[in-house]
């Protein structure tokens, strides 16, 4: 007997690592089965009719006020302790109206706490919360909300004592630069507590910093390839196309705050555009995830199209438009927070349903994960000759849900893609040897000269042979048996 080993060549691919997208979102819930003493003081705090129970609801009560130019109901927003008279405090109010208009800077409505605790991850003590600063005199002092007690002795924040009284000692050298510029007829007339005039140039402020954003990143987007070669070839080439757009959002939303803040626009103009910008901010992010994933999936799909794998097109189609799908969501959670809408409710239900969902189509979520393996690590490809469990043949197609394998008595078996991660898979066509195992029979008349003379001219050719491996090629003789030839 003689054991035979010939070479089979090997090609190896190696799979492309496809970006996956976690999205986390934070929603609060209210925990079941609280002490009922909590819960029942928490119902009897009656709703503030100046709706100052939150940091949020004093900024946005105080900015309403001050467009109104209701200087009596602003200045309850305040905390007065030391001044009593209504004149004085009303003085105040328009005093720090001024310095926030030409100095100052209030947070977006939507960064500031609307829980009646405020925030309590600031490194402030609990009952404080920073909202803006003031900048005048070479001085910035910050503008804090504190937690006290209104009449009927309920919890309210109001703006700090202690920040208005520094803010009170601070002086404006000149107007604002808008005012300067602005013609006496759009000063005199108010729109919303603001002059016309300021309305007009925060709507042209909003044209000129676009433009300002698409000069800029267009020149830069026209000099890259210029300087770096490696930008006017995939996938560099494609993802600076991705930035563009949302790079041109995030510079002009920058360019409209630092030009909006430097020429002295109200700050109730500002408050109101501010939503608007954070809207943009989180557009500009949702764009930048849309583009690169469709960007993402091209150039996948052409890496699995020129190694010859439709299966992998397939996955890369599905996984895209799984991306697109969570991009849409969350787009819509975010800006609906943004609104102020509490989607609390709607992210349990979208939990349940998410549950309901995966335990009815386990299956399924089971065979789509198979084919991301099978892609992603490549145990066998189309053509293939190999073994799953009990199942011998040829690989004709690996598809989203199910692989096809033509057996030897040429019958075609479907196999679940979540079948191959438990069971072993026997690919030979990935051999680079194989053992070639056999005997020769003999008539028991035949002599051992002439067997010594067959293993000697065997072993020749076995030494001379190009694809016959010498180790370990083993022959000789084994032992007699009954032969059908005696």
């Amino acid at each position: 007997m003689h054991k035979l080993t010939f070479r089979i060549s090997h090609l190896c691919a190696f799979p492309l690592l496809l970006l996956l997208f976690l999205l986390s979102f934070n929603a609060e819930a209210q925990i079941l089965g609280a002490p009922a003493e909590k819960q029942d003081k928490e119902e009897k705090i009656p709703e503030d009719a100046l709706g100052r129970r939150s940091p949020r609801g004093t900024v946005t009560g105080f900015i309403d006020a001050m467009s109104d130019q209701n200087y009596s109901r602003a200045a309850r927003y305040l905390e007065f302790s030391s001044i009593s008279d209504q004149e004085e405090r009303e003085e105040i109010v328009q005093v720090l109206l001024r310095l926030l208009d030409q100095g100052g800077d209030i947070l977006p409505y939507s960064l500031i706490s609307k829980n009646p605790e405020g925030r309590t991850d600031d490194n402030l003590d609990q009952d404080t919360d920073r909202i803006g600063s003031v900048s005048a005199d070479g001085e910035v002092i910050d503008i804090l909300l504190v937690q006290t007690r209104d009449e009927n002795a309920y919890p309210v924040w109001l703006f700090s004592e202690e920040s208005l009284s520094q803010i009170a000692s601070l002086t404006l050298d000149r107007r604002a630069l808008v005012n300067r510029i602005m013609p006496e007829f759009l000063e005199n007339r108010i729109w919303g507590g603001v002059p016309a005039g300021q309305w007009i140039i925060a709507i042209l402020l909003i044209f000129l910093s676009y433009a300002l954003a698409w000069s800029l990143i267009s020149f830069i987007t026209f000099l890259l390839p210029r300087i770096f070669k490696a930008a006017k070839e995939d996938p560099v080439s494609g993802i600076i196309g991705a930035l563009k757009l949302p790079l041109m959002l995030y510079a002009a939303v920058w360019i409209f705050v630092i030009f909006s803040r430097n020429l002295g626009l109200s700050i109730i103009i500002r408050q109101k555009f501010s939503v608007l910008t954070i809207i943009i901010g989180i557009a500009a992010l949702l764009i930048l995830l849309w583009r690169l994933s469709d960007f993402l999936g091209r150039y996948s799909q052409q890496k699995m199209i020129l190694r010859g794998n439709p299966a992998g097109v397939s996955i890369v189609l599905f996984l895209q438009r799984a991306a697109k799908i969570a991009i849409v969501i969350f787009g819509i959670i975010a800006i609906l927070g943004i609104l102020g809408i509490d989607v609390t409710t709607g992210l349990a239900a979208l939990g349940i349903g998410g549950i309901a969902l995966a335990l009815g189509a386990q299956k399924t979520i089971e065979n789509f994960v198979g084919s991301v393996t099978l892609i992603a690590d490549r145990p066998i490809r189309v053509g293939d000759f190999c073994r799953v469990g009990e199942i011998l043949g040829t690989v004709e197609k690996i598809g989203v849900r199910s692989t096809r394998i033509r057996t030897l008595d040429r019958t075609l078996v479907t196999i679940p893609n979540g079948v191959f991660s438990p069971d072993p898979i026997k690919n030979n066509a990935t051999r680079e040897k194989f053992l070639f195992h056999t005997f020769f029979n003999f008539r028991s008349a035949t002599s051992p000269y002439r067997l010594r003379f067959f293993l000697a001219k065997l072993r020749k050719v076995f030494s001379t042979h190009p694809k016959v491996f010498t180790e370990p090629c083993r022959d000789g003789f084994f032992g007699l048996c009954s032969s059908p030839w005696d």
